[in-house]
């Protein structure tokens, strides 16, 4: 038989301790891979947040945890708008509110005569135009899960509000909730002359780090942010969901190894005798040390791949649970390299002291062995 036939077969001839170790394993690849998923739209949807209309930068208040706790005075917004290539500022609210059985439904508020730097694409009805109606226009996303048209109406705080029309903006934060008049938004959530976010477009020969490092330098309670990375460095719960998927990974590392280390023990203890008998016929501690080795990466491959699609399924879950329009998965390569890495670590880590052990077994104890 050859070698790696042999590596192959052997996990196999006690299926139900490899189906043990392989669903062990398994369960931790699955949570690295749905973390994965959920980080990776958290931060494309952030960035589209950020870039939202085409802007060039963002800025938040100073100090905040996350940018959606920001508090800047609606003030700020006429005074960066007179910086230095500085194009245009549009100020921003953002607001949680339920809706139907939606308890985070996104509400974006705007005055409706800088609505068109969102760049948003109506696709029915109109545009906001009056700051003291009571009407908003709604998410494509929205729309479909709310089961919304233009002319209906959607209740926040016990008041109606009319749908007067439909957009689409492909930033699936947007898309899922909707715009209102800035005003309008600033009593429902009582934040009187409060924005969350400032939105800004410079000049087309200015430079964006030259023009953020004057607002920054000119209004120190102010954060500028251009890219994902500035707002990582600024945003704790970003950070926080990045820590916690790494220290999932570490801890997938040490019980899938603990598992492994187990089920390579008792299998080396059950072929003491067979793996005597390759050593009499001429087999080398290093060939042995091998096999063993190998075996136990099959196990793990076997658990990466299983995880894997776990994963997968359980995001389709958990949209269908009610974060369908609230994030959009984003799958990328290096979510499951790093899963299928944290796989072959397990493997040879946990198949590292059973591959030793069994290959210094002394052949002639191994042949006594019962």
């Amino acid at each position: 038989m050859r070698f790696i036939t042999l590596i192959l077969k052997n996990p196999f001839r006690n299926r139900a301790r490899t189906l043990l170790a392989v669903t062990g394993i398994a369960i931790g690849i699955a949570t690295i891979v749905t973390l994965g998923v959920i980080t990776e739209g958290l931060k494309t949807s952030t960035e589209n947040t950020l870039k939202a209309g085409g802007a060039d930068f963002t800025i938040v208040e100073s100090n905040v945890s996350d940018m959606f706790f920001s508090k800047i005075d609606q003030e700020y917004v006429d005074r960066v708008r007179n910086v230095s290539g500085v194009e245009d500022a549009v100020g921003i609210l953002m607001a949680v509110q339920p809706l139907d059985n939606n308890p985070y439904f996104v509400l974006i508020g705007i005055e409706p005569s800088k609505i068109n730097m969102s760049q948003i694409k109506v696709t029915s009805g109109r545009t906001l135009t009056d700051p003291d109606a009571d009407e908003v226009v709604l998410g494509k996303v929205a729309a479909e899960n709310h089961n919304r048209s233009v002319g209906d109406t959607i209740k926040i705080k016990n008041r109606d509000y009319t749908v007067v029309g439909i957009f689409e903006s492909g930033d699936m934060q947007q898309d899922a909730g909707a715009f209102i008049s800035l005003k309008k938004l600033q009593e429902i959530e009582e934040k009187e002359d409060k924005v969350t976010m400032i939105y800004v477009k410079i000049d087309k020969n200015a430079d964006v780090d030259d023009v953020t490092e004057r607002i920054e330098e000119k209004y120190g309670d102010l954060t500028t942010i251009a890219s994902l990375e500035d707002l990582q460095s600024v945003d704790q719960g970003l950070q926080t969901v990045d820590t916690a998927t790494w220290a999932i990974s570490l801890l997938a590392i040490i019980i899938g190894g603990i598992g492994v280390i187990n089920t390579m023990i008792m299998s080396v203890f059950e072929r003491t005798r067979e793996i005597g008998v390759l050593k009499a016929v001429g087999w080398k501690d290093r060939r042995i040390l091998a096999m063993i080795l190998g075996e136990s990466v099959v196990i793990t491959v076997m658990a990466a791949i299983a995880g894997s699609v776990l994963g997968v399924a359980a995001i389709q879950v958990l949209l269908e649970l009610g974060m369908k329009g609230f994030i959009e998965p984003v799958y990328t390569p290096e979510i499951f390299i790093r899963a299928f890495g944290v796989a072959f670590s397990v493997g040879i880590l946990g198949g590292l002291y059973p591959a030793y052990r069994a290959s210094r077994l002394a052949p002639t104890e191994a042949l006594r062995y019962e």
